[in-house]
């Protein structure tokens, strides 16, 4: 079965690449949902990145997923601007929040599989300085929460508990097992 990513991240993309998935992108604009509760905001993105091409592709099974950074109970989305990038980061520094992505597997318009992996990430104390740098790189104006673990932002972290892989945008070891029963395999069999 062929397997179509439903996303303009860069970062999913490559995270498939990296893992020898054979897939293809499709995109189709879609009004993402920015409140509500945390879990089933990202739930509802998901499915509304994948429905569409799963329409258009319906012998397909259609990736689609979403990525919240959840502090407080609230979602931390992208940031409007570099001084709302700064605020987040400041938020962030020195505590541990947790960052979700849901993924939904559609075939035909209909749901095949959703679910979702959790990973608790610690930021370390930031001075103004660090987070005044960091936002002049430019790399956390795309970013869920203003920080991206595979890149720059990962200085910013003390630990995490849980899929590295989740944070960056898909969790790959869980992914692989969900991919299986419909003939996707990393490691095929002979």
């Amino acid at each position: 079965m062929n397997l179509i990513l439903a996303s303009q991240s860069p970062r999913r993309r490559t995270l498939l690449e990296q893992f020898g998935f054979q897939f293809q992108v499709d995109v189709l604009p879609v009004d993402e949902m920015q409140s509500g509760d945390p879990l089933e905001t990202a739930r509802a993105n998901a499915i509304a990145k994948a429905k569409p091409v799963s329409i258009r592709h319906p012998q397909a099974l259609v990736l689609g997923a979403d990525t919240i950074v959840v502090l407080d109970g609230r979602i931390l989305g992208k940031p409007t601007d570099a001084e709302d990038a700064a605020r987040m980061l400041r938020a962030l520094s020195g505590r541990e929040h947790e960052v979700t992505t849901v993924v939904a597997l559609l075939r035909n318009g209909q749901e095949e599989r959703v679910f979702s992996e959790t990973t608790k990430v610690q930021f370390r104390r930031l001075t103004e300085a660090e987070i005044a740098g960091y936002v002049a790189t430019g790399e956390p104006l795309d970013k869920a929460g203003s920080y991206g673990i595979q890149g720059l932002g990962g200085l910013l972290v003390q630990s995490i508990k849980g899929c590295y892989y989740n944070v960056v945008g898909l969790p790959i070891p869980r992914l692989a097992e969900e991919l299986r029963p419909y003939g996707i395999e990393v490691f095929p069999s002979r």
